[in-house]
């Protein structure tokens, strides 16, 4: 069973781009390599239940188990020492990954309230987008009565593109709804 976004990407999105950019193997047409999903949580040093609540619901938008992430360096100013958890992180590829794009540039986005487009400044100058979600609600899979209170998200989506033209141009090619200039 092939994602129903894959199977885009190989019939429509790689001619056209290999047209776009004059590429003569199928092989240099950028892709999708990963897509990382992250929630700081700078409460975690307060409140050590707002880790478990924040793993519930970033288990449930990926369907993978995150990873916490630790403080790297001790900060006295925000009480904060080497080694505490602070956040989580889980990383998609091959068959998850599609689907989350699917789902997040068909069903998430058109959730979002006053919704006009993504940002087409968040590249990084190597053809990788970040997208900030204010809110995990928009979500389908978070029950709205459960949810404690409501954390932003971090959605970072890599791709194999060597600058922010190309990246752009695969990102818009897969349906990602760009603001216009």
């Amino acid at each position: 069973m092939v994602s129903r976004l894959k199977e885009k990407y190989e019939k429509e999105v790689v001619p056209e781009l290999m047209s776009k950019f004059g590429y003569r193997n199928a092989m240099q047409v950028p892709k999708l390599s990963k897509i990382v999903l992250n929630i700081g949580l700078g409460e975690a040093i307060q409140n050590p239940k707002a880790l478990e609540a924040a793993e519930r619901d970033l288990a449930a938008i990926s369907g993978q188990h995150p990873v916490i992430t630790r403080a790297k360096k001790s900060i006295a100013a925000f009480k904060l020492r080497a080694g505490m958890p602070i956040g989580m992180m889980v990383t998609l590829r091959g068959r998850r990954m599609y689907d989350f794009f699917d789902k997040l540039v068909n069903v998430v986005l058109a959730r979002i309230r006053d919704f006009q487009g993504v940002s087409p400044d968040s590249f990084d100058g190597k053809g990788n987008y970040t997208l900030g979600i204010k809110e995990q609600v928009v979500f389908p899979e978070i029950d709205y009565d459960k949810v404690d209170k409501l954390r932003g998200l971090e959605v970072t989506i890599v791709t194999t593109a060597t600058n922010d033209e190309e990246g752009r141009s695969l990102l818009e090619s897969l349906g990602m709804p760009f603001k216009r200039r």
